[in-house]
């Protein structure tokens, strides 16, 4: 754990927290397998990032996950409930 700073585990903190956020999002999804690609979906993003340690990086890609789930997820409600 040698090199991070209390800035790293904030923002460890506030990932984990977007992560949450956005599974428990999923779970209004109606259709299963949709729910079930958007889950590997996020969980392939978040692995993805996962060895950042850079902050200024790590603070812009909470802000793109942040603005991805708003505008995903509601879309994703609107096409299903259409169906």
């Amino acid at each position: 754990m040698g090199g991070l700073t209390l800035k790293h585990f904030i923002l460890k903190h506030r990932v984990l927290n977007l992560y949450r956020q956005a599974i428990r999002s999923v779970r209004s999804i109606p259709d299963p397998q949709a729910r079930k690609e958007t889950v590997a979906w996020i969980r392939a993003e978040f692995e993805r990032n996962k060895h950042l340690t850079d902050v200024p990086t790590i603070e812009d890609r909470l802000a793109s996950g942040r603005r991805d789930l708003r505008r995903i997820l509601p879309t994703m409600h609107l096409s299903n409930s259409r169906s």
